[in-house]
């Protein structure tokens, strides 16, 4: 079978860390690259040896010897190229969050159904080593029904102070849509995507005003006309009962040297931690506890490497997206529903 044809858009930033997960399938190869700006295209290009390069995305589009686009723009570009890809017959991966709102997942996922092809959302977070592992052990039934959740994604002065993430127009949102689209994504995957209902929510900045703000992990101030959140809690009810509590930020005065991710799941017959791959569980006739570390759960390459190999071998294999729009139209849902709580103040009934 000779090997799937990608087409990249969007070169820089992210798209860096897909480049190795193509080169080490051997079921796809990027052929052609895509991007506005034509000097960094152009140095992309001799990076990785690709001499197809363009600034017009429809050139990828219309390429008949294209099966794959691999969509590395800004949030708010997502819409557009993903429906145009899948119109134009592509199978698509999309850098996360698949799109800004849910009526936008809804109409790639009209766009796919149509075209018969596959659509995956690029959420590495699934594809470490850890997170594999505490998944199949929560599907051997190691946690009973989980009823809660407790999922958070805290930094400490660790954000990019750029136009694609601090401005709406570009991000679609901050923090909240941001990085809380990667432990959102991960806890209700864990959980086994239950539907949303309803969610009480908070989207706020406070240091992010502050004269002199700093980020540790970019140069530069943090523009003052900023309009995104720094920060977003949410308390969210699902359909089967269950309850989540999430909590992310990109600055706020919390013990960790940049970034605290972690995820905590409580079900009728035990918990479980992530990262750390503790499970918990009680032996209530002879009044004992137990706690148990998984030792198999190192990544198998890279995650947002394996990710792009992984959507490669299940399209060369025929079967389904990986990460199909469906679990991130439940993602987006709950994320919309912080925003329009906020506005309101007041708990957000959903429809998902």
């Amino acid at each position: 079978m000779e090997p799937l044809r990608v087409g990249l858009i969007g070169v820089g930033g992210i798209s860096r860390t897909h480049m190795p997960g193509w080169a080490a399938s051997e079921h796809a190869e990027v052929v052609a690259g895509a991007d506005l700006n034509e000097s960094f295209l152009k140095k992309w290009g001799e990076t990785h040896g690709i001499a197809r390069l363009t600034t017009n995305i429809e050139d990828l589009l219309n390429s008949q010897d294209i099966d794959i686009i691999d969509i590395c723009t800004p949030n708010m570009y997502h819409t557009p190229l993903v429906v145009a890809a899948l119109e134009a017959g592509k199978h698509v991966i999309c850098e996360k969050p698949l799109a800004p709102t849910p009526a936008d997942i809804r109409k790639m996922i009209e766009a796919r159904d149509k075209s018969g092809k596959e659509l995956m959302t690029a959420q590495h977070f699934r594809f470490k080593g850890v997170s594999q592992a505490v998944k199949a052990e929560i599907d051997s039934g190691a946690l009973g029904d989980v009823y809660h959740a407790r999922g958070w994604m805290l930094r400490r002065n660790a954000y990019i102070p750029t136009s694609t993430f601090v401005y709406k127009q570009h991000s679609g949102g901050g923090a909240c849509i941001d990085i809380g689209v990667h432990i959102l994504d991960l806890t209700l995957w864990m959980m086994g995507s239950p539907k949303p209902v309803a969610v009480s929510g908070v989207a706020r900045t406070e240091l992010g005003r502050i004269p002199g703000v700093f980020s540790d992990w970019h140069p530069g101030d943090m523009p003052s006309d900023m309009d995104v959140e720094e920060m977003a809690l949410a308390f969210v009810r699902f359909e089967n009962g269950a309850t989540l509590i999430l909590e992310v930020a990109w600055l706020l005065h919390h013990d960790t040297t940049s970034e605290d991710m972690q995820m905590w799941l409580y079900g009728t017959q035990g918990g479980c931690h992530w990262p750390s791959a503790q499970f918990l569980n009680s032996n209530y006739q002879t009044r004992q506890n137990y706690n148990r570390v998984l030792r198999s759960t190192k990544d198998i390459m890279e995650p947002h490497a394996y990710e792009c190999y992984e959507f490669a071998k299940a399209l060369a294999e025929g079967r389904p997206s990986p990460v199909p729009p469906e679990q991130s139209l439940q993602v987006l849902t709950i994320l919309d529903g912080i925003y329009r709580s906020q506005r309101e103040g007041k708990e957000i009934r959903l429809d998902s």
